[in-house]
């Protein structure tokens, strides 16, 4: 029998964490990728180095698998359509990515579901800024609809004068998208997975504690989030999933905002695996990236349960240690109940190089398990062992 092979368009961390995914079900894996040297470059035995901008490169690519899916969401919408229009199974299909790929469309996608959506605006100018500004209130969120991430294409703007200030974004994209500035008290993530025939499942709401706009650690399942708001959030994810027609994992950012509307208010969509599943590789029964492999193949989907009360992931930034090898032997000494994932990166300062996954033992409480977790971390970063980060018993409340 003949298995179907998966292209991945996009050599990134997440790629390469497809790949033991791909070879335990026996999948075929192709990756293309940006250069030689990308984190899938040692991992995926077949990969091609090029252009994913270029049409005729994708359309090659495209020749030697079976349904084309996505480390990133930058490849651009027209190549895809045209793709599927010459037969290519494109999964998540353009008309569901786009979403995922400009915040506007987004925005207006999750008002027409009925969804809980903070206010917001496309604007094409300084003058409608302020506008906006002065009608919902100050200080406001300006971001580009397309391209960011990490923190990066976003703004806050505190009043008419830093509006004028940021009016060289519009040379570069417009319209741009204004949204009112949330205070809530913790980013939540609400993670599911579909496959084109419908079906389709979602893993228990995480929280997802960020540092200057960078996932810093997740917590599986989020702790102390109320039964009513942590369903309603599944459930919107999931709804997004079937109405948008998303092939493959998807996750959904969100907002808690206690006593407001639902308690949560959506932030982004990623149609891909994302950061704040990460700890499913080794906290769930079906982690994210054999369920996405599961999910555009259209094979039944797996069992998302979770395997312990609490999983913690910590994601590992750049950072003093550039052999990062050299402090495995102190950090699995430290922690041999903590799982290493390697991006196989060279190390810059504030880069994601690396994670960390660890389970609660019996009776462990959640600090504990964050401060295992955090030390092991901590001494593959810095490269000798020390005292775990001060880790907050809360995601402190914060605004956007």
């Amino acid at each position: 029998m003949t298995f179907p092979v998966i292209g991945v368009v996009g050599g990134g961390q997440l790629a390469r964490m497809m790949v033991p995914a791909a070879l335990e079900l026996g999948l075929g894996l192709r990756v293309l990728a940006e250069a030689a040297d990308v984190s899938t470059a040692d991992a995926a035995r077949h990969s091609t180095v090029g252009d994913y901008r270029d049409l005729a490169m994708l359309r090659d690519f495209a020749r030697s698998v079976d349904v084309l899916t996505f480390d990133h969401e930058h490849v651009p919408a027209a190549h895809l359509e045209t793709l599927m229009a010459e037969g290519v199974n494109v999964q998540p299909t353009p008309s569901a990515l786009r979403h995922a790929q400009d915040k506007l469309v987004m925005r207006a996608a999750i008002d027409r579901l009925g969804l809980p959506n903070p206010a917001w605006a496309a604007v094409r100018s300084v003058p409608e800024i302020v506008e906006f500004g002065e009608t919902v209130g100050w200080p406001v969120v300006l971001k580009t609809p397309r391209g960011g991430y990490d923190g990066k294409g976003v703004r806050i703007l505190s009043g008419p004068e830093e509006a004028t200030a940021a009016a060289a974004w519009f040379a570069a994209m417009n319209p741009l998208l204004v949204e009112a500035k949330v205070d809530f008290s913790r980013e939540l993530s609400a993670m599911v997975a579909r496959r084109p025939s419908g079906e389709a499942v979602a893993w228990p709401v995480v929280e997802s504690i960020q540092i200057d706009g960078v996932c810093d650690e997740v917590i599986a399942p989020a702790p102390q989030l109320a039964a009513d708001v942590a369903a309603a959030a599944r459930d919107a994810a999931l709804r997004i999933a079937d109405e948008l027609g998303v092939t493959g994992a998807m996750a959904v950012e969100i907002f808690e905002t206690p006593g407001i509307g639902a308690g949560f208010l959506i932030n982004e969509l990623a149609m891909r695996p994302h950061n704040s599943g990460h700890w499913s590789m080794d906290g769930a029964l079906t982690g994210q990236f054999e369920q996405h492999l599961r999910a555009v193949a259209d094979l039944p989907l797996g069992d998302p349960r979770p395997l312990a009360p609490f999983t913690v992931m910590k994601n590992i930034l750049g950072g003093p240690n550039q052999e990062l090898y050299r402090a495995y032997p102190a950090a699995l000494a430290a922690q041999p109940g903590i799982k290493v994932h390697n991006y196989g990166k060279s190390v810059r300062p504030g880069r994601k190089i690396a994670h960390v996954n660890g389970l609660a033992r019996d009776g462990e409480s959640l600090a504990a398990l964050r401060a295992r977790v955090a030390e092991a971390a901590s001494i593959i970063r810095n490269g000798a062992p020390g005292p775990a980060a001060e880790q907050p018993t809360t995601n402190e409340a914060a605004t956007r």
